[in-house]
């Protein structure tokens, strides 16, 4: 007899599985696709695409930055962390056809493909910048990838601080901040995450920023011949497409998007001397008093973690430091400055303030169950402060009067992946996210950065109107626009100095302009050699510290010997002469993304010479001057010289570009050459930022066969008044038919030169052209034409 009931029932049964089996292939067993397109609306600028997976949002922010969301099944509320902008403009069009959905900017073509939903952008000649992959968007579980087609000449830059070579082709790479000590040059991940990159195919650039927290993964071309992609192992795949027609105008957006760094303390742009650790006090006033008598330039002496109370944040330890507003203030008269390390991890010990005051105000992250959580790092057991929230930064930066007062002026934010013993943060620790309240999963990439961001804006309210140098270990995308980065503990080898200089450039590409790695090497003992020939590439870089580990020999630039003194004097004046070029390019990266060390594919992006390991390494320092990193034991460089003229910064021999050459390179001349039109202003010798120079400007002018100019810019280098007009800025500008012009000066600050000395570089030779007032008003200055 037939049973209805019975049927009934296991038809229910065997759709019931047949649900629960295909919920399990959605959540890992095998990919699943965004799926097809279904329909669309259109609502206050932005176009809302429905598929039968998923939802896709598509927007544009500017004419060339197209801004995407796609997820699942809804939109949800998140902390932005890394974007500043988010208002939108309208498509210029937006059409649709049986097979796609156009939507148009004045300057970029977004294609959506309905079946599969895929998208390809185009510049407004039509040429496609890039395209998904038929795989389109693909979630195994919760992971979301975004698969692009490969093209046959695609390079790949950027992603800021990681290892391996310029060209990121064949290579795959991880976001998740990691305390990598003694990284091996090939180690990734390391401590920061700046999940942004540009694209460079067919005389074309594009760049890509993946807008998520949890750890994301880029891979270009790695182990396959068909597709890059990006993703993300959770959240949204949310990410912004810069269609720039230059890898400068891609930097530009992308820093317009994540922010800019403020103009550091011009102090902060001098050499900068630590170790673990200079203690007691009397050791570091004999540090600086040294440094003085044997007119070294310094700026800067850090202060490791033996100068607190048994590693307790924001204590002193009496013995060592008996008298710290004392032991400053002599430092001070000396023109030194003092940075101190602050480490995120509070000790759980009854009677100290901080940790009290922090529990009483509940501002740590904790487990689900709403007990704080713990672990151990330098003091013992520590409890974490939660920098995702507003009130947990507020209380952090509170606390910085214990420093502040005593006149601490720099801060040094270490350990802040975060790390502790073990170095495994447990998933399920829980961070307030904002509001939107979510795991270490989430957090952790962007601790570090809300560690900073809390410093930051801590330390500029106790410190009224006075500019403070802020430092960090761990960072994320925007982290710019709260501290300097430097790239961790990296190890005494020729291997991690010209990884370095390839390092700070991509950081440069990824918006963070304020880097530098440890000079020397922070684990193992330089030789005398490796420590001369890092200190002089050193002088050429935005960050410049020397530091090492506790369990090293001395490292000051006297440590090793009358000529390798002699060496690091050199180039320490060079740096300090150079001072008013170095400061003009940290103006001009401030308000434009434009970085200090900039990669040679910047200004030579469809150069493949640039590419190439023999020569990945070079950079420019500012916009003039390009450095040749060369191992310590080389005493011939292998130098490309791109197209245009050149000329030997210490010979003033001059080389047509677009060539490979072999130049001298004995251990005190570091291989430099100047752009062709240059114009490179330099003061007299000094000891310290602060110090005053002789009152006469000298501008290097180098003879070129095109236009150039150069932005001028001065100000006290000390205070927030610059923001308020005290600044003085103007453009001098190079005509090779044999003109200077001094444009005339913006701002009410009154320049510490009074006359400037024009010193014309031509023919291998260069002469005192001209001196001349100056002060507010326009003036040219004649000069030899240019033998063309």
């Amino acid at each position: 007899m037939f049973n209805q009931e019975f049927y009934f029932k296991q038809v229910v049964i065997l759709i019931t599985f047949i649900v629960v089996v295909n919920s399990s292939v959605g959540q890992g067993r095998v990919s699943q696709r965004l799926g097809d397109y279904a329909s669309h609306e259109v609502t206050s600028n932005q176009v809302l695409i429905k598929t039968s997976f998923g939802l896709a949002k598509i927007s544009a922010l500017q004419e060339d930055v197209i801004h995407v969301i796609i997820v699942k099944d809804e939109f949800r509320s998140k902390a932005n962390y890394a974007v500043i902008q988010d208002a939108t403009i309208p498509f210029k069009s937006i059409n649709e056809n049986t097979n796609e959905l156009i939507l148009e900017t004045e300057r970029l073509t977004v294609k959506v493909n309905k079946a599969p939903l895929t998208l390809t952008y185009l510049n407004k000649k039509g040429n496609v910048l890039s395209e998904d992959d038929e795989m389109g968007i693909r979630w195994i579980g919760n992971q979301v990838t975004n698969y692009k087609k490969l093209v046959s000449d695609e390079k790949f830059v950027g992603l800021g601080e990681k290892t391996g070579p310029l060209n990121r082709r064949g290579q795959a790479y991880e976001n998740w901040n990691n305390d990598d000590y003694a990284y091996e040059v090939d180690d990734d991940p390391i401590y920061a995450s700046v999940p942004f990159y540009i694209g460079i195919h067919s005389k074309l650039t594009y760049g890509i920023f993946l807008n998520n927290t949890f750890k994301t993964v880029f891979n270009f071309g790695a182990s396959n011949d068909r597709f890059s992609s990006f993703g993300a192992e959770d959240g949204e795949l949310d990410y912004y497409f810069f269609g720039g027609s230059s890898v400068r105008d891609i930097v530009k957006d992308y820093t317009w998007l994540t922010g800019r760094m403020e103009l550091p303390p011009i102090w902060s742009l001098g050499f900068q001397q630590s170790r673990w650790s200079y203690f007691p006090d009397k050791e570091v006033l004999t540090l600086a008093r040294t440094f003085r008598e044997k007119e070294i330039p310094a700026d800067v002496i850090y202060l490791d973690i033996h100068y607190m109370d048994q590693y307790k944040i924001f204590t002193w330890d009496n013995k060592r430091f008996s008298d710290p507003k004392g032991t400053i203030k002599q430092l001070n008269d000396m023109g030194f400055h003092v940075a101190v390390i602050v480490d995120p991890g509070i000790k759980t010990e009854d009677g100290y303030q901080v940790y009290e005051d922090g529990v009483e105000k509940k501002v740590f992250a904790t487990y689900p169950d709403g007990s704080n959580y713990a672990a151990r790092v330098w003091p013992g057991r520590c409890f974490f402060p939660d920098f995702t929230l507003d009130k947990s930064r507020k209380w952090w930066g509170n606390k910085f009067n214990t420093l502040t007062d005593v006149g601490v002026e720099g801060f040094w934010n270490d350990m802040n992946e975060p790390a502790s013993w073990g170095n495994r943060t447990p998933d399920l620790v829980e961070f307030g996210m904002e509001g939107n309240r979510g795991t270490h999963l989430e957090a952790h990439n962007v601790y570090g950065m809300q560690m900073s961001r809390a410093t930051f804006e801590g330390v500029n309210q106790l410190r009224n109107n006075k500019r403070s140098f802020i430092l960090t270990r761990a960072a994320f995308s925007g982290s710019q626009r709260y501290s300097a980065v430097w790239t961790g503990d990296n190890v005494a080898s020729d291997d991690h100095m010209l990884l370095s200089a390839r390092m700070v450039a991509s950081m440069g590409l990824s918006g963070i302009s304020f880097a530098g790695p440890d000079v020397g090497g922070f684990v193992g003992d330089r030789t005398p050699e490796l420590f001369a020939r890092w200190l002089s590439q050193g002088a050429f870089t935005p960050f410049f510290r020397n530091h090492s580990s506790h369990n090293t020999r001395d490292h000051e630039p006297w440590a090793y010997g009358e000529q390798i003194e002699g060496i690091s004097r050199k180039y320490l004046n060079t740096r300090y002469q150079l001072l008013p070029y170095v400061y003009a390019s940290f103006y001009e990266s401030s308000i434009s993304g434009i970085p200090v060390a900039r990669s040679l594919v910047m200004d030579y992006t469809f150069d493949n010479k640039v590419y190439t390991r023999a020569y990945h390494n070079q950079y420019l320092f500012g916009p003039n001057l390009l450095i040749a990193p060369v191992e310590s034991d080389q005493k011939f460089a292998k130098v490309y010289l791109p197209e245009g003229k050149w000329t030997h910064y210490w010979t003033n021999k001059v080389f047509e570009g677009n060539q490979e050459l072999i130049v001298d390179a004995p251990l005190d001349q570091l291989p430099i050459f100047v752009r062709e039109g240059a114009i490179i202003p330099m003061q007299s010798t000094i000891q310290h930022a602060n110090q005053k120079p002789s009152d006469k400007l000298m501008i290097h002018v180098y003879d070129g066969s095109q236009k150039t100019s150069f932005e001028y810019y001065e100000d006290d280098g000390n205070t927030f008044d610059y923001q308020d007009g005290a600044f003085y800025k103007r453009a001098i500008s190079y005509d090779p038919e044999g003109q200077l012009t001094l444009g005339k000066v913006e701002g009410n600050y009154v320049s510490k030169f009074l006359s400037a000395e024009i010193v014309f570089h031509s023919n291998g030779k260069f002469d005192i052209i001209a001196t001349i007032p100056f002060d507010k008003s326009e003036q040219k200055v004649s000069l030899p034409r240019s033998k063309k």
